[in-house]
């Protein structure tokens, strides 16, 4: 079984700056998630897997939204970088390590496709990301579940190998839907959802979820938003009583007791005191 470890330090699906408010420069905070992913590497334990670099562009002289999408055009490209190194790789199963929660859609899609539509998905995270083109937030890493589910924009979606039904979807530690028509539409959608409270003193209403989902293997993604900013702050996100570092790893240990983990996305990690570290540094005599 071959494993890769995908670097997908996407930021442009990202609307972000007026959450970041400790970080000055618009720029830095924008591009905080390509930070973030690189950081995570650094941080994950050296496994001797097969490591991949997803090329993302740095430039931010011009951020457009095109059909509802902000940067559309440039996530595009990326997104078909990314399936093209999954291609020529061939891997069986994929670490991502991110960038904004829209690094999950290629390796998902492609192990979807490859598995034959054999693989649920559990979206760990505050948020649903099922917004579409045309909603209030262009951001496209809030529409990543519906891409996975072959909703969305066409210029992305077209490039996707398969479709994930809803049916094999499950959001965990979800609290924040932000909007009503968000919630209406995961309720129309019939994606299922567990809170925070519900799996924080075991996973026994995941592993229900597990043997009715028709499938042999699973894509985890663990959005670091879902963490309660209590216990640690890691992410954009700070929406309060969400899970613990240790309930979310327990949580992800014990999915994987009961099904084959094929995927594994690290997403959304804002490294807001490393960013503000970089710009010092930048100001020091001899280190320029």
């Amino acid at each position: 079984m071959k494993t890769i470890r995908l670097i997908y330090p996407q930021w442009q699906g990202g609307d972000i700056v007026k959450w970041i408010p400790e970080v000055p420069n618009p720029d830095d905070a924008s591009r905080g998630y390509y930070l973030g992913a690189h950081l995570l590497n650094f941080l994950a334990p050296q496994s001797g897997q097969k490591t991949l670099v997803v090329p993302v562009s740095t430039d931010i002289s011009e951020r457009k939204a095109a059909d509802g999408v902000l940067d559309r055009d440039i996530i595009a490209r990326q997104t078909k970088a990314a399936l093209d190194i999954l291609e020529i790789e061939n891997p069986d199963k994929i670490v991502t390590l991110g960038g904004e929660c829209s690094v999950s859609v290629a390796p998902f899609t492609y192990l979807a496709d490859k598995y034959k539509g054999d693989v649920a998905v559990i979206w760990i995270d505050a948020h649903p990301d099922i917004t579409l083109p045309g909603d209030a937030y262009t951001g496209y890493h809030a529409m990543a579940v519906t891409a996975c589910m072959g909703l969305g924009d066409k210029k992305i979606v077209s490039e996707l190998p398969a479709k994930i039904p809803p049916s094999k979807i499950l959001f965990v530690g979800l609290r924040d839907w932000e909007r009503d028509e968000i919630k209406k539409r995961q309720k129309e959608y019939g994606i299922k959802h567990l809170s925070p409270e519900d799996v924080s003193k075991n996973s026994d209403a995941i592993r229900e979820w597990l043997k009715s989902c028709g499938a042999s293997k699973v894509a985890i993604h663990f959005d670091m938003d879902v963490l309660d900013p209590n216990d640690i702050i890691a992410a954009v996100g700070v929406v309060p009583n969400g899970m613990k570092m240790a309930e979310a790893v327990r949580v992800i240990n014990d999915i994987a007791k009961e099904k084959e983990i094929v995927g594994l996305t690290v997403a959304e990690a804002m490294p807001r005191t490393a960013i503000r570290i970089k710009n010092m540094l930048n100001e020091l005599p001899l280190l320029k």
